[in-house]
């Protein structure tokens, strides 16, 4: 059994009232002593009443968890009367079954190896309808879009796209990123992507899918899918922990990677930069009218490459590119080769340097960058805002001033054109979300009579979930948390409560059907918006793997129903999880955190006035001594920051 490590006893005593620490005139009588849980299995911070008997005694009481890491996880103190006492425990630190020891009067007098076993699900209570019911919604959305089915020897478990019953590659990573909060079984469609790799390096866009008689296939003009696989892989990773996973799939990213840096499609030499052709973002066919397909001869969008290709520089690519070459860096620094670390944060250093000196504007970079002048009838080219912004906002490649001069961009526009949609008016959009803004005029984007041709839809001008939940992300993430919270309010009310959302939207709020596989459970939008629900609004960041380091920063004191809240995390393939209740009363803020970490950093939102001022002074306390803390200040606001190394931490400011 643990030894009671000397620190917690004598903590535990000290801070036990002396009136409790006197022997009772009863004899205390250890023979028969237990702890027991009404439940088998609990919720972290979530109090559970044990039955203690103690026959014969009558006195003080406490109880010592451990998790199943051997880490101490609290103390809780009562009173045994004759023999019998209910005393309410808070489950902490790591998954699995917790270790409990009962003292009397300061000796140990049972043991409990197994009280219980602690475990988590991923949740959100306020007492608020609009936060507590869309993870479970999100969940069950996402649920709706799975794909399933065998593939060779192994069964494929993926998230498909919207408008196509394939598992897509980019799709499929953009979903998992929230998948893995609820499904365990991500596994096989990365390993089945890292299998149907090319010998160059490349991949396909999606996987074979043989009842249907489809195969996979590779749309020339992406510059993309290379990246998203070094993002599916370490996001996968992130949730699971498993190292041995991990290089099976090293070989893999490293060629993938290496295919785009050095492949005369997909890289400028001359610029230092990922290139493509003439598309709408990162969007699978060309700027221009519909052509014969030189394949089959039939009418189609320009999804090839030839000699009327118009070549140039499109920012998310290199966006992309750089936040997982940062990825797979952090990947070769724990499995890999640190020379090769190096190599890769360098490389992702001078894509971002080339990429701002070439396609940043001052408020967002430029949707495309053609290598010979391109005139295109109706396009202001400086003024097209294209999704990828918005995912840049959450790539970490961005220093705060574009961060926030993006999302000025975005504000701006989008209250412009809300305005205009409250007032009646046909120029104005329900949401800001835009795939592009402006669009390309009629005539200009050819997709054989399907969804784009027109301005406002489809990719060409459409409203995404999908942007939506990045700027939301991002609105969290550089200091505009009324913006993001609108966002994810917006996105519940119109969309998610009634179980029904699409990959995109007309400008009025019509939905986006794009052909007859078109399903109204759009995984990729609500994906991004429950990421930032988890990792914005809730502020639960992981910093490196399965939650071992961690940052938690609630931004709940930015809306005023709002005063407390209980938050979990937890990602299912693994064990890793954090989870907190935070409370903001009159002139003092209560957070109780625990988890999977070995390292927590707190980072909380001062309310306006909070220590501010000669008369105006912070108390911080953690686990109820004062504690060494910092202030920040930011263009939002003040944040206090501290941290922490225990499986218990509490912490109390006022002010």
């Amino acid at each position: 059994m643990p030894r009671l490590p000397r620190r917690v006893f004598l903590s535990t005593l000290l801070a036990t009232p002396a009136a409790l620490l006197a022997p009772s005139a009863t004899q205390a009588q250890t023979a028969g002593a237990s702890l027991s849980s009404p439940q088998a299995v609990v919720a972290p911070l979530q109090p559970v009443p044990i039955t203690v008997r103690a026959p014969g005694y009558t006195g003080p009481a406490a109880i010592i968890l451990f998790d199943s890491r051997k880490r101490y996880a609290g103390t809780s103190e009562g009173r045994i009367e004759n023999g019998q006492a209910t005393i309410a425990v808070v489950p902490r630190g790591a998954l699995g079954p917790q270790w409990a020891a009962l003292f009397l009067s300061g000796q140990q007098a049972a043991v409990n190896p197994s009280l219980f076993t602690l475990d988590a699900r991923t949740r959100i209570v306020t007492g608020r309808e609009r936060f507590d019911a869309f993870i479970p919604a999100a969940e069950k959305l996402l649920g709706q879009a799975v794909l399933t089915y065998t593939l060779g020897t192994t069964q494929v478990h993926g998230y498909r796209s919207p408008d196509s019953a394939l598992l897509w590659l980019r799709d499929h990573v953009y979903q998992q990123r929230a998948a893995r909060y609820f499904d365990a079984n991500l596994r096989a469609t990365m390993d089945a992507f890292r299998d149907a790799q090319y010998q160059d390096g490349s991949f396909p866009d999606f996987l074979d899918r043989p009842e249907h008689q489809v195969w996979a296939y590779r749309t020339p003009v992406e510059a993309d899918v290379e990246y998203l696989y070094v993002q599916g892989v370490f996001e996968l990773w992130q949730a699971h922990g498993d190292d041995g996973w991990l290089k099976s799939h090293l070989g893999a990213m490293r060629r993938a990677l290496t295919y785009t840096l050095q492949n005369p499609l997909r890289w400028d030499a001359a610029r230092g930069l990922v290139k493509r052709p003439y598309t709408i973002d990162t969007w699978d066919f060309e700027v221009g009218p519909t052509t014969i397909d030189p394949s089959n001869g039939k009418p189609a969008p320009r999804h090839w490459i030839d000699d009327k290709t118009i070549w140039g520089i499109f920012h998310g690519d290199n966006t992309g590119m750089a936040q997982a070459l940062g990825m797979l860096a952090s990947i070769e620094d724990r499995i890999g080769d640190p020379n090769l670390a190096k190599l890769w944060r360098d490389l992702a250093a001078g894509i971002m340097r080339n990429l701002n000196s070439l396609s940043w504007n001052g408020s967002f970079y430029r949707h495309h960058v053609p290598f010979t002048k391109v005139t295109l009838p109706g396009v202001n080219a400086e003024r097209q805002l294209s999704l990828s912004n918005a995912f840049a906002l959450n790539r970490g490649v961005l220093d705060a001033t574009q961060g926030r001069a993006i999302l000025a961009e975005y504000i701006q526009r989008g209250a412009e054109d809300t305005a205009r949609y409250a007032a009646g008016r046909n120029d104005g959009a329900f949401a800001g979300w835009y795939s592009i803004d402006p669009p390309f005029p009629q005539g200009l984007v050819g997709v054989a009579g399907r969804s784009g041709e027109e301005p406002g839809s489809y990719v060409n001008g459409g409203i995404m979930p999908l942007v939506g939940g990045e700027l939301a992300r991002g609105a969290f993430r550089y200091g505009q948390p009324e913006y993001g919270f609108a966002i994810l309010e917006h996105y519940w009310l119109r969309m998610l409560s009634k179980g029904r959302t699409f990959l995109w939207y007309r400008r009025d709020g019509a939905e986006g059907v794009g052909s007859d596989q078109t399903i109204p459970t759009d995984g990729w939008g609500t994906g991004n918006m429950l990421a930032a629900m988890i990792e914005g609004a809730a502020g639960i960041s992981d910093n490196a793997i399965a939650y071992r380091d961690v940052t938690v920063s609630p931004q709940w004191s930015t809306t005023p129903d709002i005063r407390d809240v209980y938050a979990v995390a937890r990602y299912a393939p693994g064990d890793g999880y954090v989870a907190y209740r935070w409370q903001q009363g009159n002139q003092a803020i209560t957070l109780d955190v625990t988890g999977s970490a070995d390292r927590t950093r707190l980072a909380l939102p001062l309310p306006v006035g909070a220590g501010e001022g000669k008369r105006s002074q912070l108390s911080v306390t953690r686990n109820g001594t004062p504690a060494p803390f910092t202030i920040e200040v930011r263009p939002e606001g003040r944040y206090l920051l501290l941290e922490a190394a225990d499986t218990v931490v509490q912490v109390r400011i006022t002010w």
